[in-house]
């Protein structure tokens, strides 16, 4: 199986990896944009909050995803820095998990996929998950059906078109303001969870 490389993936995401005794990212698809490639949904305030990367391609042209760069002309870093703080601050765990995440928040990476490789072993270590996580050598052809590239997308609802995931509630921040909001990225999980998240992740798919 072969995955997207996804910026802090979703819950049904993450349910499939912790299954997997090696993970290999895509990074010889197109790149295309409003995907979860280099955006997040996490809550805020105000409910869903989706923090997007800006990246730089030539417009108008295919960019394999391995090529894609992040644009460090803006200030994304510190936008989603703090967009996770003003969020998260208070969840229980978020002073437990801050320091893992933050050196990575501080750090410039020449590659889209270079960050959310370094994001995913950083999840899959604090999930108690030591996978390798590799690239891919070439281009897979796609399983429209079953093809995690195809079913992870912000615009598909895992409710509708991911047969296999269901939704297992657990606290969140700001519940008591918006209720429960299901599939959010795995950072919702992880500070509001902490080490009881894996359990939840392997309830979240169906066998």
């Amino acid at each position: 199986m072969v995955y997207p490389a996804l910026y802090n993936g979703p819950i049904n995401y993450f349910a499939r990896l912790v299954r997997e005794e090696k993970i290999v990212l895509e990074q010889h698809e197109n790149y295309t944009k409003q995907t979860f490639r280099n955006r997040c949904v996490i809550m805020g305030p105000n409910g869903p909050l989706a923090l997007s990367i800006p990246v730089k391609r030539k417009r108008g042209a295919k960019t394999l995803m391995k090529d894609i760069r992040p644009d460090e002309d803006t200030p994304w870093r510190k936008i989603h820095w703090r967009s996770l703080v003003a969020a998260y601050a208070a969840s229980p765990f978020f002073q437990y998990i801050r320091d893992d995440l933050a050196v990575l928040y501080e750090k410039r990476h020449a590659f889209l996929i270079d960050l959310n490789r370094e994001l995913l072993a950083r999840c899959l270590s604090v999930l108690g998950r030591e996978i390798p996580v590799q690239l891919s050598g070439s281009f897979s052809p796609m399983e429209v059906k079953t093809d995690p590239r195809y079913l992870i997308h912000p615009k598909r609802d895992p409710g509708i078109h991911d047969p296999l995931f269901r939704a297992v509630p657990y606290h969140q921040v700001f519940s008591d303001r918006h209720g429960f909001i299901p599939n959010l990225s795995i950072l919702d999980l992880l500070f509001n969870e902490g080490y009881n998240a894996l359990p939840l992740l392997e309830k979240s798919l169906r066998t």
